[in-house]
């Protein structure tokens, strides 16, 4: 598991934990019942403090991303991703239908979104 932390954001770390994890277990990335990198272990490896590791596992747990068991460690959940998948679609539904609106009040075509989105795509793997 790979996780970036980048201090020249607003963003707290624990939230930078939790949101890329989240993100992993939602594609897949992260398959359920996989074992997670222990709170002490990831800390260290981040170097950042125990306390901020665990504030963002609990905030995974909180949310059913993943479920801990008592001496043994953290893990990935198998409940509910398909739905929690499903509302992420509906989000991006949304998001995408409010571009739409906005493209249009502006006068861009579909065309012209869909060039943007393809430049935009390309920034993000560079």
């Amino acid at each position: 598991m790979e996780l970036i932390i980048r201090n020249s954001t607003n963003q707290p770390i624990y939230d930078q934990i939790y949101c890329q994890i989240k993100a992993q277990i939602l594609s897949g990335a992260l398959a359920p019942g996989e074992a997670l990198p222990s709170i002490r272990a990831l800390a260290k490896d981040l170097k950042i403090s125990v306390i901020t590791t665990k504030r963002a596992y609990d905030e995974l747990e909180a949310h059913g991303f993943i479920y801990t068991m008592a001496g043994k460690g953290c893990f990935v959940a198998d409940n509910n991703l398909e739905i929690l998948r499903e509302q992420r679609r509906q989000e991006l539904e949304t998001h995408l239908t409010a571009a739409l609106e906005l493209a249009k009040s502006c006068g861009l075509t579909r065309q012209d979104l869909k060039q943007m989105l393809d430049l935009l795509s390309e920034e993000e793997t560079t």
